[in-house]
């Protein structure tokens, strides 16, 4: 055999090594991707809490203030106190519904595992290249 040729055994080690990396980095984003659906898991059972709360306390807090304007006004313009109150809570209600869908359909679930998926393939396509011009 030439020295340009390595032995059977060479190839098979580096094989062997190549395999080794892909499995090991393969492991690292999976291990990556785990800890950052526990963390996703963690703020959305917060988000949940809260905003549950959040909503049994505003409920509470617009139906007092409710009761207040229609009181106020009883006496002179009840329909138009019920009505502007009705009004006022119901476009408060669409605006706030659009404001969640708008916050629910930003993507951020595993966001860094992709991030450093598109790097590692960027790498690897890059070291192709490189070496196929050098060939």
């Amino acid at each position: 055999m030439s020295e340009g040729q390595g032995s059977p055994q060479r190839l098979f080690d580096a094989g062997k090594r190549l395999l080794g990396s892909i499995l090991a980095t393969g492991e690292t984003r999976l291990r990556f991707a785990v800890v950052e659906l526990e963390e996703e898991r963690a703020r959305l059972v917060t988000l949940l809490l809260l905003a549950g709360l959040s909503m049994i306390l505003l409920l509470l807090g617009l139906g007092v203030l409710t009761t207040l304007v229609v009181v106020a006004f009883w006496e002179s313009h009840r329909l138009l106190a019920i009505a502007v109150s009705a009004g006022v809570l119901l476009t408060g209600g669409v605006g706030l519904a659009a404001w969640v869908m708008h916050l629910a359909r930003r993507p951020t679930l595993l966001a860094g595992t992709l991030k450093h998926l598109a790097l590692d393939r960027e790498l690897v396509e890059s070291r192709r290249d490189a070496q196929d011009t050098h060939d």
